[in-house]
């Protein structure tokens, strides 16, 4: 929630930081509309950290002017972005996850697992914010095992967008596929060291989550294991 800030540390950050969740977790709707005198009301804080907080969530593509200039709004996010955000994470991921499996890997089995089981129990609550922590973990914990900061790097630059995406879109599904079975099958795929194999789950599991998001018929399931959501 949006509430009066304490000034330590750093309150640009501590500004930076409220919004942004603000917007991620979809507390500021996309569309909606603000005014910098209207945010520094309700966090508590003068105009100043707003307006430098507000121009580096503008430089990560989160926040846009409005047509009149007298205000600010949350970016859109329509379909076609969140298509191209997820063709672009389809490569990454893929890329990912053969980097990873590039010889077999059996000392990641127990914490891939451990992120598994916490996205069922997170399922099974029916904890959507939980839910979308515990699918990011698990590419994160991916893109760690693949040892390529350049990799890594590029996947956090849109970090932020996809975590949005889901939280919106999920939220107005009200219902999320189980896609841990479609994780467990990549990482089964990256401890065996099946680096094509890992590579196509990988990629196949992003155009099915972006299908499921816009809410177009799934493509052909991924695999044959199925784990209870």
């Amino acid at each position: 929630m949006l509430r009066p800030l304490s000034h330590e540390p750093d309150l640009v950050d501590q500004v930076h930081a409220s919004l942004l969740e603000a917007i991620l977790s979809g507390e500021l709707e996309a569309g909606e509309r603000f005014t910098q005198e209207g945010l520094a009301e309700r966090l508590g804080v003068s105009r100043q950290p707003v307006m430098q907080a507000l121009r580096l969530l503008r430089l990560q593509g989160l926040i846009v002017d409005t047509a009149n200039r007298r205000g600010m709004r949350v970016a859109p996010l329509d379909p076609a972005f969140v298509g191209w955000l997820y063709q672009l994470r389809a490569a990454l991921d893929s890329a990912a996850a053969r980097a990873a499996a590039q010889q077999p890997r059996p000392e990641l089995r127990a914490e891939g697992e451990a992120i598994i089981a916490e996205g069922l129990a997170a399922s099974a609550a029916g904890d959507l914010a939980r839910l979308v922590q515990a699918d990011l973990r698990f590419h994160l914990f991916v893109y760690e095992a693949a040892n390529n900061p350049l990799l890594l790097e590029s996947a956090r630059h849109y970090w932020h967008h996809t975590r949005r995406a889901m939280s919106v879109y999920l939220r107005r599904a009200g219902t999320m596929r189980p896609v841990w079975s479609e994780h467990a099958a990549i990482l089964d795929a990256i401890v065996a060291g099946d680096a094509d194999t890992a590579a196509r789950l990988s990629h196949e599991h992003a155009a099915n989550s972006v299908q499921m998001l816009l809410g177009t018929r799934p493509t052909r399931s991924t695999t044959k294991r199925r784990l209870a959501s």
